[in-house]
């Protein structure tokens, strides 16, 4: 009975530690993506007609790729369940997506729900201009 109870400890013990892992893995990936890029002022809403692809950064956020070049960051509330196996399944009213609106995860193996986040802020990531020669 006693070695069960110390292994349930023990492994409550680690969880914030590799959460705390995960979520370093997660920034390092996204300074990865918009390296060489500007930060710019938060949206509340993007056009759905100039996003070209997202993708998911585990453990941190969704990555959407313009049409023009500038990828826009959202870190939802609840991103730590977030895992690139995951579908996003969104459902707009409009043109738009905004912060308000719900992202439902599907799992790519299984194809059951996996739970849903409430999306933020849109941060722009936008390329440098090239220097002239």
């Amino acid at each position: 009975m006693r070695l069960p109870i110390l292994m349930l400890a023990s492994a409550l013990l680690a969880t914030p530690a590799v959460a705390q892992d995960r979520a370093a893995a997660g920034e390092a990936a996204l300074a990865r993506i918009v390296d060489g890029r500007t930060v710019g002022k938060p949206v509340n809403c993007i056009n759905l007609r100039d996003i070209r692809s997202s993708e998911i950064v585990p453990d941190l956020g969704i990555v959407y790729r313009m049409n023009n070049g500038t990828l826009m960051v959202n870190r939802p509330e609840g991103a730590p369940i977030l895992d690139r196996d995951d579908i996003l399944v969104t459902r707009t009213i409009g043109t738009q997506l905004c912060r308000i609106d719900i992202v439902n995860l599907v799992d790519r193996a299984s194809q059951m729900a996996s739970g849903s986040l409430a999306l933020n802020d849109f941060v722009p990531y936008s390329r440098l201009p090239r220097k002239a020669n």
